[in-house]
């Protein structure tokens, strides 16, 4: 997205052969059914692909750790917690554990209105903006930092009684090598305060290194995206549904060259059933127009939210634009939301930035 001090996820895509090296990991911090958590390839940082296995399951408590989507078996998330895929979970508190964040009643927002003729005008002038973005160089040793507010939405089990309840919005913060092999993450009643180490013997897809190879040329970058998401996606999830998200979770958490940054776009504007969307809020309440995709399999659309003026990205958010059958979420509900209020280049692992060294 566009580079800049203050901007989002995660989230990152940890596939394989194809946008970078095969590697497994848990990707995304929390959602599962109604934002399922993507371990992909190895573990690593976070890749979103808004899916559900199937809509008349309720959908589980989002992972504690990492946030975003992509398809595997929930048997998966009860890993969360331990080492799972190279990805070493470790919280700095006294027994280990996390605080678990205070729920609400479900978020909801007003839908803004979709048009499918807009999108390519609106991707092109988003992909016109990003490749002329000025944003510093890294150098080897350093760190991207990005840092966003989030929230969640999920079915909260009480004894027999289950009932649809959201996150209160908190902070996240991550910090990734740029080789992706290094990091950490500290995000409020997820981690404790100290946070949890990211590390992997393998880099993620969304690693600024493994971006900055990808191919500019759009039609091959994103024969390239759909290659991997159909490797692993889930067999529910729709092919275009998961290509789309798959480039959302490349451009989220992460810091790709302004190049890549338009590429994605352009390659995002062949996608079918890609719209623009009018209006749309991120987690904060900052409105703009958005660049979107329903899933017709759970009736959610994942947008991606741009400044009206500036096209600067400002977050994302999935939200039930469609009652399907099996599902308790209503239309408006807010399946997952965030805002980037920072993405900066620092010198050091879990380093603020403007803190010396």
């Amino acid at each position: 997205m566009n580079a800049s001090p203050s901007q989002p996820h995660p989230a990152e895509w940890t596939e394989t052969q194809g946008l970078l090296p095969s590697a497994e990991r848990d990707l995304p911090t929390g959602r599962h059914q109604l934002h399922k958590e993507q371990m992909m390839a190895q573990i690593h940082e976070d890749l979103r692909t808004s899916s559900r296995t199937s809509p008349a399951v309720p959908p589980k408590r989002p992972n504690p750790f990492l946030r975003r989507t992509i398809l595997l078996p929930a048997m998966a998330f009860a890993l969360a917690g331990a080492v799972v895929g190279g990805l070493a979970l470790t919280g700095g508190g006294a027994d280990g554990g996390t605080t678990a964040l205070a729920t609400g009643p479900a978020l909801t927002t007003r839908i803004g209105t979709a048009d499918a003729k807009g999108a390519p005008q609106l991707l092109d002038r988003i992909s016109l903006a990003a490749a002329t973005t000025s944003a510093p160089t890294p150098h080897q040793g350093q760190y991207v930092y990005i840092a966003s507010k989030v929230a969640s939405t999920y079915y909260r089990e009480d004894g027999d009684d289950s009932k649809v309840v959201s996150d209160k919005l908190h902070s996240r913060q991550v910090w990734n090598s740029l080789d992706g092999k290094d990091g950490w993450l500290i995000e409020a009643g997820q981690t404790d305060d100290n946070g949890i180490t990211l590390a992997s013997k393998v880099p993620s897809a969304a690693a600024y290194n493994t971006l900055a190879e990808l191919p500019t040329d759009p039609d091959a970058l994103l024969q390239r995206i759909y290659r991997q998401s159909d490797a692993h996606r889930d067999a529910d999830v729709p092919r275009d549904q998961a290509a789309f998200v798959a480039i959302g979770d490349l451009l989220t958490e992460s810091y790709p060259p302004a190049e890549v940054s338009a590429a994605l776009y352009k390659a995002a504007a062949k996608i079918p059933g890609v719209v623009a969307v009018d209006d749309a809020a991120d987690a904060t309440g900052r409105h703009g127009v958005a660049i979107a995709r329903e899933n017709p399999a759970d009736g959610e659309r994942t947008e991606w939210i741009f400044d009206k003026k500036t096209l600067q990205f400002l977050g994302e958010r999935t939200v039930v634009v469609k009652k399907v059958a099996g599902s308790e979420l209503k239309v408006g509900t807010v399946v997952f939301t965030s805002a980037i209020t920072d993405r900066s280049i620092v010198d050091a692992n879990k380093q603020i930035p403007g803190q010396a060294s």
